[in-house]
């Protein structure tokens, strides 16, 4: 199965003012696009071919590091651009809300652990809101990581990569990390890999 490269679901400034048209042509068009291509020529001898995606992440973790960063960030950015949406953020579904109080404390304090998640993370890498052992949590992981990988399963997930805030923020990540959560976050999407990693 070849990766292919995911037409946005929203024009490139349909994001604006809180991501750029600048920063989603280079993010999509440039960086994800260095993902896939590099991706497909790795996987041919890797022993994965045919797998799923996420088969192909965990499976190539630890074990084949040039495949999993690209197949990882891969997975990672197909989800990225369907986390966020124009006019994002808002009102959280009514059981996921649940669900954060009852798991993290408080829609603000799950807000605030996430924000933290993302600043604390040295270098490139990623803040997420996952599922594991049947609750919430937020982890933070380096380069291409996701939770898959740490027995997790994501719900949402934060770029913090240096290419996905610095034309827009440049060293405000903490910055960045608001404007994502409480005005780009497609807190629907986030609902549906609840509603998947739940089941």
């Amino acid at each position: 199965m070849a990766f292919t490269l995911p037409d946005l679901p929203y024009a490139y400034d349909a994001l604006q003012p809180f991501m750029s048209k600048e920063t989603l042509e280079f993010h999509h068009d440039k960086h994800h696009a260095a993902y896939v291509n590099t991706g497909n020529t790795l996987l041919k001898d890797s022993g994965l071919e045919g797998k799923s995606l996420e088969e192909i992440v965990v499976g190539s973790f630890g074990k084949n590091q040039a495949l999993f960063n690209n197949v990882g960030q891969h997975y990672n950015h197909l989800h990225f651009w369907q986390w966020m949406k124009p006019n994002g953020g808002g009102a959280i579904p009514g059981a996921l809300e649940k669900k954060i109080i009852s798991d993290l404390g408080s829609v603000e304090k799950m807000k605030e652990d996430f924000t933290q998640a993302g600043v604390g993370q040295f270098g490139s890498g990623w803040a997420w809101l996952a599922v594991k052992d049947g609750k919430l949590t937020i982890m933070k992981t380096a380069n291409g990581e996701n939770p898959l990988v740490h027995g997790a399963k994501p719900i949402l997930g934060c770029d913090v990569w240096e290419h996905s805030y610095y034309i827009d923020y440049r060293n405000r990540r903490a910055d960045y990390i608001k404007a994502f959560l409480d005005s780009l976050v497609n807190w629907e999407y986030v609902e549906k890999m609840f509603a998947e990693a739940t089941r």
